[in-house]
């Protein structure tokens, strides 16, 4: 990892293409992955819902062109079992094979498994962002491999990755050379909550509390310096590619799956919401309770930075054949409470809302979170003025 450092200068400025592909990030397909990752319920690791959660994302990276063919040398999915409590649970590895140091990776990584609730925000906002990054980036050149993990385990001590870091990472000869761990977990924020600021892990012994700095003081200092290079081009990356949305604040990795990296002398950075919500953990870690309009402008900024520490190209898109989304307009929670989150995936648009006698009771333009708390409950209907083209959705109160 040190001798490959210096082959890459450090010197960051804003690149057009990076940008352009970060762009191509979609509100609509965060709220879709959401949901679809709410409604498979409790994914508690060994579980039958654990198990169709690891196969809803294999399904999801076939669908964008990865492949889990045996013979596959590039876009290859595999997977790695292992047990908890005498049942079997799985990690889910996606490879993109770089054109410069095909055996250098960089590895984004966040846990799917929950313990308690369905944990739309731990971590379901994290393996949103991976899945749409991993979509962006299938055809895009980068000089270093990419690797998308989805760890199980995490949540009874990080046992997946543990898992991996003994079995694969070391246990190939030589060991596999990590560029990065860029992990990413529990990056949903707080519904109604004025989300603007994320925390960019680095690697190092944080003093507080006490008891976490007397355990990190045992981790290995020597990757600390190459993990805080990382993390101020990941600070900039917020200062560059999202438009003032998400400003960063620095803090320390701690408690997720980068440690068992970070122990075995790899470089770890992360993501971390800074309004911390109170429902990991718990059955309310649901849709309504986060804020999808959040992960979608950490997305945006994380896939930026990805491509600076993969190097993707700049001398072409390599998005062209990307399908376009279908949908213009998406609604959720549906039904709602208290907030109604649109996906719209344009920065310009007209917001009506009509009740079912047809009287207006709501207007707003640009608004991608709207307050329905005050609503009575019912069926309404939305109307978005987008381009000039009028599209409807109805909904939903019900409290």
């Amino acid at each position: 990892m040190v001798a490959l450092l210096s082959t890459y200068s450090y010197s960051q400025s804003y690149t057009q293409l990076y940008q352009d592909r970060a762009n191509l990030l979609l509100q609509s397909n965060i709220n879709t992955l959401l949901t679809e990752f709410a409604n498979l319920g409790v994914k508690t690791t060994g579980s039958t819902q654990n198990n169709n959660a690891f196969t809803w994302l294999q399904n999801k990276y076939v669908s964008y062109g990865y492949t889990t063919s045996t013979t596959a040398t590039d876009l290859k999915i595999e997977s790695q079992s292992f047990t908890y409590s005498g049942k079997t649970s799985k990690n889910i590895i996606v490879t993109k094979k770089g054109t410069k140091y095909p055996d250098t990776y960089v590895i984004i990584c966040g846990h799917y498994d929950t313990i308690v609730g369905p944990g739309v925000n731990d971590n379901g906002s994290g393996v949103a962002i991976i899945l749409e990054m991993a979509r962006l980036l299938k055809n895009v050149p980068t000089e270093y491999s990419i690797k998308f993990i989805n760890f199980s385990g995490e949540e009874q001590g990080l046992l997946g990755s543990q898992a991996y870091v003994t079995n694969i990472v070391n246990g190939t000869t030589p060991k596999m050379n990590i560029r990065l761990v860029f992990n990413l977990d529990e990056v949903g924020g707080v519904a109604g909550a004025n989300n603007n600021k994320i925390y960019c892990e680095k690697d190092g012994t944080p003093t507080q509390p006490t008891s976490m700095a007397s355990t990190y003081a045992t981790y290995p200092s020597t990757n600390n310096a190459a993990s805080n290079t990382f993390n101020t081009i990941l600070m900039n990356c917020f200062i560059l590619y999202n438009n003032g949305a998400v400003s960063p604040v620095t803090s320390y990795i701690e408690r997720s799956d980068y440690m068992p990296f970070d122990k075995n002398n790899d470089v770890s950075i992360g993501l971390y919401e800074y309004n911390q919500s109170s429902h990991p953990h718990k059955s309310t870690d649901t849709y309504a309770n986060m804020d999808p309009i959040y992960v979608y402008n950490v997305g945006k900024v994380a896939t930026a930075a990805v491509q600076h520490f993969a190097v993707a190209t700049t001398s072409t898109l390599g998005t062209e054949n990307i399908k376009p989304s279908e949908v213009r307009l998406s609604l959720f929670p549906n039904p709602v409470q208290d907030y109604l989150y649109l996906g719209i995936d344009e920065k310009e648009f007209d917001i009506s809302i009509f009740d079912s006698t047809g009287k207006l009771v709501h207007r707003s333009k640009n608004n991608q979170m709207i307050n329905v708390s005050s609503f009575s409950n019912g069926m309404y209907i939305l109307h978005a003025q987008i381009k000039g083209e009028k599209v409807s959705e109805k909904f939903i109160v019900k409290k």
